[in-house]
């Protein structure tokens, strides 16, 4: 006889990225988290669940949503934090990544909360610490509690994303949170696509199952879900399209291009926003089609549910 009661744990030791989870897994994410988002709509906010628990939050890159979010969902679990920044520290002496972890460890931090620029730095860490690894974001690579706050912050205007569509909007190239929102997604039975200059969109991701549009019009005309990007230029050493100005006249999402489709498309942005640039100020701001700021409440939520379920992975 098959056991078909729901697990209580995670399959996995650590959150690498959004292709180690199953769907189970994500459903045990979300339903934790339903739990402290209502916790935290009350008067009790904070609980003891990760007392006597050391999280160490390393910051190899800039962050201010995910980094206060992290600290945040720390402290609402009782949680005792250690914040690294990588710009204040022996790294810039020339100390390796796995130096400075283990040192870390030496003062008997139970969890890691890093970002990191390189793609598979998490992954190294989990093969030579023994804390909980969470990624924050490597490189271009993954931003798995994004992906999760994103699909959780969908499933709440939805309930079910089974067959819904999703396009992701703008610079696919540089961007770790387009690829773990794909994964992400598409466990959870979504269909997915992406639209943005053709410099801009990755060769291989047909192979992956998702949709490419060159075309916003025909994107927004195809999606029920609009989850729009910012340009990375930050990220970029060359120049993939002409000029701001024309990357928003053909790609910026605006209440004029929305009023072309008779539907309401949900709206979603992980932030920091260009306003102006890839979505403007009346779409970003529409109190009934953008879920931005609700997206920024749920990050708490989901994170506090991956601390929470990962430290319960941990033997008494």
């Amino acid at each position: 006889m098959t056991d078909t009661t729901p697990s209580t744990r995670l399959s996995t030791k650590h959150l690498l990225g959004i292709r180690d989870l199953t769907k189970a897994d994500i459903e045990l994410i979300f339903s934790t988290a339903d739990g402290f988002s209502s916790m935290l709509q009350g008067r009790i906010r904070k609980v003891p669940t990760l007392r006597d628990t050391t999280v160490a939050n390393i910051f190899f890159e800039n962050s201010t949503r995910t980094r206060i979010s992290f600290e945040l969902a720390e402290k609402r679990l009782s949680a005792d934090i250690v914040n690294f920044s990588a710009s204040s520290s022996s790294v810039k002496k020339g100390e390796t990544l796995l130096d400075t972890v283990q040192n870390i460890l030496a003062m008997k931090v139970d969890m890691v909360v890093m970002r990191h620029p390189a793609p598979g730095a998490h992954q190294f860490l989990a093969q030579h610490i023994p804390a909980n690894i969470i990624n924050a974001g490597d490189g271009t690579h993954e931003h798995p509690t994004q992906a999760l706050l994103d699909a959780f912050s969908m499933r709440q205007r939805f309930e079910k994303l089974a067959g819904k569509r999703v396009v992701i909007i703008g610079d696919i190239l540089h961007s770790r949170v387009a690829l773990s929102n794909i994964f992400c997604l598409q466990k959870l039975g979504a269909k997915v696509a992406v639209c943005g200059p053709p410099s801009l969109i990755p060769f291989h991701l047909p192979k992956l199952g998702v949709k490419v549009f060159d075309q916003l019009d025909d994107a927004l005309a195809w999606a029920d879900i609009a989850n729009v990007l910012r340009i990375q230029l930050e990220r970029q050493d060359i120049k993939f399209f002409p000029s701001l100005r024309e990357y928003h006249n053909l790609y910026g999402l605006t209440r004029e291009r929305l009023a072309k489709h008779d539907k309401d498309i949900l709206i979603m942005h992980p932030g920091p926003i260009n306003r102006g640039v890839e979505i403007s100020s009346a779409v970003a701001d529409d109190p009934e089609q953008s879920v931005i700021l609700q997206q920024v409440e749920n990050g708490v939520a989901v994170r506090m549910a991956v601390l929470y379920l990962l430290g319960a992975s941990n033997p008494e």
